[in-house]
């Protein structure tokens, strides 16, 4: 099981969708804190309500600085809306979901309904998003799992956004399920808790994996990570 970190923007949506499927066992992640950027938004609200620990922090530092206190296996980007820099323990272990299939319509400035504007003034029938992980360029980092959604010509923004929505909650739990238990175990036969270095090594693997697939991983992963 993942211990996760959420860090958001706003309403909290995908905070209530991780929440929901933990309670119905469909994630297999334990959300240790949520941080906002943003003072007094719904999302603090709601990890109020669900119990969470919350906290404002308005910078990486001041994040970076809350999250020490925490066990996190997974800082998870859930409609984040600045440029995060992870503490170094955790710099290959920053998942993000963004509303469209990368590399279209992704990067500075791209975000919400610039997002489905772009994609509707294209004309596009097909949008969807991408869950990957992160770095510290807007949207780039290895693709961890894209879903994708037939749109209609009369389609408005609004509708769109709300169909790209409904494969963010089945997309962002999958990945996260992905990168928990079947790699870990598949790379070391165990989780050592007490241990962090392996779960670190785990994740370059999964890094390494994705980009160049997982017989070069296998060999190449400590030499990578030693790096």
């Amino acid at each position: 099981m993942l211990n996760i970190a959420v860090l958001i923007s706003g309403s909290g949506r995908t905070l209530d969708n991780f929440h929901e499927r933990i309670e119905n066992g469909s994630l297999n992640c334990r959300i240790q804190v949520v941080v906002s950027n943003v003072d007094g938004v719904l999302g603090l609200e709601k990890a109020k309500n669900y119990g969470y620990p919350n906290f404002v922090a308005k910078d990486s530092t001041s994040t970076n600085a809350i999250l020490e206190d925490f066990d996190i296996d997974i800082i998870c980007l859930a409609g984040y809306l600045k440029l995060y820099t992870p503490p170094k323990p955790l710099k290959k272990q920053v998942v993000n979901i963004h509303p469209s299939i990368i590399p279209m319509y992704c990067g500075g400035g791209y975000y919400g309904d610039i997002v489905h504007r772009s994609v509707k003034e294209r004309g596009c029938m097909v949008s969807g998003c991408t869950v990957h992980f992160a770095d510290e360029i807007y949207d780039n980092g290895p693709i961890i799992l894209q879903k994708t959604v037939e749109l209609d010509y009369d389609d408005t923004i609004k509708d769109i956004a709300a169909k790209v929505f409904a494969v963010e909650c089945e997309a962002y739990p999958e990945a996260l399920n992905r990168v928990d238990a079947a790699m870990y175990v598949r790379a070391f036969g165990h989780r050592p808790r007490s241990r962090p270095e392996p779960i670190q090594e785990a994740i370059t693997r999964v890094w390494v994996s994705t980009l160049y697939g997982q017989q070069w991983a296998t060999s190449r992963t400590s030499t990578l990570y030693r790096k």
